[in-house]
């Protein structure tokens, strides 16, 4: 493992964010709300054209003005024995403000101008997302989240769909698929991002939820590795906390 990786890795860190459609139901948004969705809903892809109140249930978990973020995966490399080894964890709480600030005090013990934040679709998705519920709940955004004024090269943020990309910006590319390619190993069979409101409102499984979570920092992890071409963590050297 070369020299400029190891000095790299130590403030590179692996994202992954779990959103849910902010309340179980539509008639649970308050009347200004309610008619924004159904603006919203309008321009919505509906293929199997459900109602607008089904539609909140099934398409709500992506629109930030919609949605609150419940799981936010994280994970980062360190060397043992000189060994490449991973370690994943994840920040879970019903309450959305409470878990991003957990989310901005972990961000801020890193180094600002040296941090490295890495998510799948994350330049388009969990980057803006948090930002966003961050303001929301009135937070102030962590210096590594800050993003206006910044020189495009001032930017430290990566992306493995767009590293995977290469410049193609028609073409979006599944976590799994990848992992598929490159043969790495999943564990999150049992449930998919599309379950994740289900699985919140209506089973209430919040821990089930921060499981498929981590599964996908670790999976996005080791694509990273391939992308640049070094060799997967081996299954032994991943470790897995709370």
């Amino acid at each position: 493992m070369n020299e400029s990786f190891r000095r790299k890795s130590k403030n590179l860190l692996f994202l992954d964010i779990e959103t849910v459609c902010v309340v179980p139901s539509f008639d649970l948004l308050d009347e200004r709300m309610q008619y924004l969705w159904t603006m919203k809903a309008a321009n919505i892809r509906n293929d199997d054209n459900v109602s607008v109140f089904d539609l909140f249930f099934k398409r709500a978990a992506i629109y930030s003005e919609f949605a609150k973020i419940v799981c936010i995966g994280y994970g980062g490399f360190f060397w043992k024995d000189d060994d490449l080894n991973l370690k994943v964890r994840c920040l879970q709480n019903d309450n959305e403000k409470e878990l991003l600030l957990a989310f901005k005090e972990l961000v801020e013990r890193y180094p600002q101008e040296l941090l490295v934040l890495c998510a799948h679709n994350g330049k388009e998705f969990d980057f803006p997302f948090i930002c966003r519920r961050m303001l929301v709940n009135g937070i102030a955004l962590p210096p590594a989240l800050q993003l206006a004024g910044k020189k495009p090269w001032e930017i430290l943020h990566q992306d493995t769909m767009e590293m995977w990309k290469f410049g193609d910006h028609k073409h979006y590319t599944q976590l799994d698929l990848l992992a598929a390619l490159f043969d790495v190993p999943t564990s999150k069979a049992d449930i998919s991002g599309e379950d994740v409101s289900r699985v919140y409102h209506l089973d209430h499984d919040l821990p089930r939820i921060a499981q498929y979570c981590k599964e996908d920092v670790a999976v996005m992890a080791q694509i990273y590795l391939k992308l640049i071409g070094l060799p997967l963590v081996p299954p032994q050297n991943i470790l897995r906390g709370n």
